[in-house]
């Protein structure tokens, strides 16, 4: 990906994207006074997007496991938000410039994770 920075711009652009274009998946997380996703949550998904993605552990150090189905159980995902997630990540890759190669194996991986996430039906 290019190091942390790099992760963490692609995290920058995946929640401008969710707010810009994916208004009810944006508001399943906590906003700030702008109505905007957070900077809490921004930097903690690029957090763990960087651990993820084989870097650092600072998500793991500061928060414990992940456990992404624990973590989301209270938030609705079925597929429209699944697939509002996957658009977002995907517009995010492509406003950042990921090399296609790359971009194919992560949205390929992030789609299971993605999909892992469902938590109700439809």
């Amino acid at each position: 990906m290019g190091g942390e920075a790099a992760v963490r711009n692609l995290s920058e652009h995946f929640y401008d994207a969710m707010d810009r274009d994916e208004p009810a998946l944006a508001k399943l997380h906590e906003l700030d006074e702008q109505g905007r996703v957070s900077r809490r949550s921004r930097d903690r998904f690029a957090l763990f997007l960087i651990g993820w993605l084989g870097g650092p552990q600072d998500y793991i150090a500061q928060n414990g496991h992940p456990r992404l189905r624990m973590r989301h159980a209270r938030v609705p995902v079925d597929i429209a938000m699944r697939d509002a997630w996957m658009r977002a990540m995907t517009t995010a890759m492509d406003e950042v410039g990921v090399a296609q190669d790359l971009r194919t194996f992560l949205l390929g991986r992030l789609a299971d994770v993605a999909d892992f996430m469902r938590n109700r039906p439809g």
